[in-house]
């Protein structure tokens, strides 16, 4: 009987997934100005300042949080200013955008710190099929962060790559 090589561990391919820099969901809060709004669409400055001094801070606490405004309304510069000083109050640091430009900051940040000396001379593959959508900048960030030391560089799975990049 002919013994199952598993060719794919014998290949010395090291799997690179990049959902395991994703920021955790509970990292992050999100905070639309679009209900601060007077008939939704001006931001009145007396009724604002007192919104926000009566304004549970607590889900904000030392979070990451997406300050965006989900009404087509024009909002002041001071309004994001006063903001940000409630949220530095409490231990928050804001973004300007969404939570999903949120998500993509953090992740290429994330990818910015990776130790790419683990991964010299490596048959790297940046691992494709996720349950979770990863934006295609931080494929774009992680190719250009790992192809000076890579031997070669794949998408993929293991078993099926699809080849990006091989050192002469």
């Amino acid at each position: 009987m002919d013994t199952i090589v598993n060719k794919v561990a014998e290949s010395g391919i090291v799997t690179l997934n990049l959902e395991q820099y994703l920021p955790k969901p509970e990292q992050i809060a999100s905070l639309d100005i679009a209900p601060f709004l007077f008939k939704g669409m001006i931001l009145r400055e007396k009724d604002f300042r007192t919104s926000l001094l009566e304004l549970d801070w607590t889900p904000f606490e030392n979070k990451q949080v997406a300050v965006f405004c989900s009404a087509d309304a024009i909002i002041p510069m001071w309004a994001y200013m006063l903001l940000a000083t409630y949220l530095y109050k409490c231990g928050a640091t804001p973004f300007y955008g969404t939570v999903a430009q949120l998500t993509e900051h953090l992740l290429l940040q994330a990818i910015d710190q990776i130790d790419i000396s683990t991964y010299t001379d490596s048959r790297l593959v940046i691992k494709g099929c996720s349950d979770i959508q990863i934006p295609e900048s931080a494929y774009f960030k992680v190719s250009q962060k790992v192809l000076p030391v890579v031997k070669s560089l794949m998408y993929g799975e293991p078993c099926s790559t699809v080849p990006i990049y091989k050192k002469k």
